[in-house]
């Protein structure tokens, strides 16, 4: 199991409910290796997760056309999960489950559903019956991407009053309020057409807020009043390098802010590389620094653990893992990989 100067963390693959489609795995956070420990059988294409702040329960999709959302308990000692069911999300290709702050409700997105659920989250952390859902409509100017809405994220923010939710097909960030189980729509941020919103993600200060757009490669950053989720957007700027000549198959996925504040990741499908920003500590302003390949292709997914990076490599079938310069925000390679078949979402225990 678990060794000294281990972290533990679980990955979502894209395979079928008859292969170990989770992987418990260990990261040294000394020198970047990686291990599998052991897998979970039972779900369906599990590309996105989430674990409460305890590290007891897992929360899973099953991106598949009838989408599920699955519960697991994680055991004390063994970190093995054991499932405490499912939910049905009345939406085809559930991609993104989040946790409210006071963990009792998850959110979850429906890709090509186009719809958001929220359920409630009994004490032992199974799922109630879904208390509600909202159904986005309309369509952006692409006509191959933006043909109908496309929620590919829903985040709740910090004080727990507003959950945003990113539809790549309507170039929205539409916010909503929840009050008493139900999503009440609050205020809608329009995009540059043909941005495709993705993910996001808040800084810890909260003052700012950056969201990766998919279909243009760009990240834009938002002055936050988190009192009213306001975003004012403060600069838009490209996820990839000046001299680099972008193409159909290019396309931003992850991003996520150092712990300390200072450094912005972005993941570039494509050209597979992961940008490096550095924030402004007193304006939120970006600039762009570095471009560190990720020793695979399409990271869809990649998670900050300690002082390491991992990046889930999902059509090269490796996890590859890099050291963080404390410094600069650098990435520099390890020189480690963990093969595992389609990996697309690295959530730390």
């Amino acid at each position: 199991m678990e060794r000294a100067n281990e972290a533990l963390f679980y990955a979502g693959t894209y395979n079928s409910e008859n292969e170990k489609a989770i992987q418990l795995c260990a990261l040294s956070l000394l020198s970047g290796e990686m291990r599998i420990l052991e897998g979970t059988e039972g779900i369906e294409n599990p590309s996105f997760l989430a674990v409460n702040k305890a590290g007891s329960v897992l929360y899973a999709v099953s991106e598949k056309d009838q989408g599920e959302v699955y519960a697991y308990a994680i055991d004390p000692a063994t970190k093995a999960l054991k499932s405490l069911g499912s939910r049905p999300t009345e939406g085809g290709a559930p991609c993104y489950v989040s946790i409210s702050p006071k963990e009792d409700y998850i959110f979850v997105s429906n890709y090509s559903g186009g719809n958001v659920n929220a359920f409630p989250v009994n004490e032992d952390g199974s799922l109630q019956e879904m208390s509600d859902q909202v159904k986005h409509v309309g369509s952006g100017i692409r006509e191959d991407r933006q043909e109908a809405p496309h929620p590919h994220s829903v985040i709740p923010d910090a004080s727990g009053r507003h959950v945003l939710v990113c539809d790549l097909g309507l170039d929205q960030i539409v916010i909503y309020r929840p009050e008493e189980g139900k999503l009440v729509k609050h205020r809608e941020l329009n995009l540059p057409p043909g941005s495709g919103p993705r993910h996001l993600a808040v800084h810890p200060s909260g003052q700012w807020i950056y969201l990766a757009n998919e279909l243009n490669c760009t990240v834009t950053a938002f002055a936050n009043d988190e009192q009213d989720a306001n975003l004012n957007v403060l600069q838009h700027l490209s996820t990839l390098p000046d001299n680099y000549t972008a193409g159909s198959d290019d396309t931003a996925s992850d991003i996520h802010v150092s712990p300390s504040g200072r450094f912005l990741y972005v993941s570039n499908r494509g050209q597979d590389s992961i940008a490096l920003f550095h924030i402004d500590e007193l304006t939120g302003l970006l600039e762009a620094v570095d471009w560190q390949g990720t020793g695979g292709r399409t990271p869809r997914n990649f998670a900050i653990i300690g002082d390491k990076l991992l990046a889930a490599n999902q059509n090269s079938d490796n996890i590859t893992s890099f050291s963080i310069d404390s410094e600069s925000g650098r990435l520099i390679p390890t020189g480690n990989e963990l093969e595992m078949k389609s990996p697309v979402c690295v959530q730390a225990l």
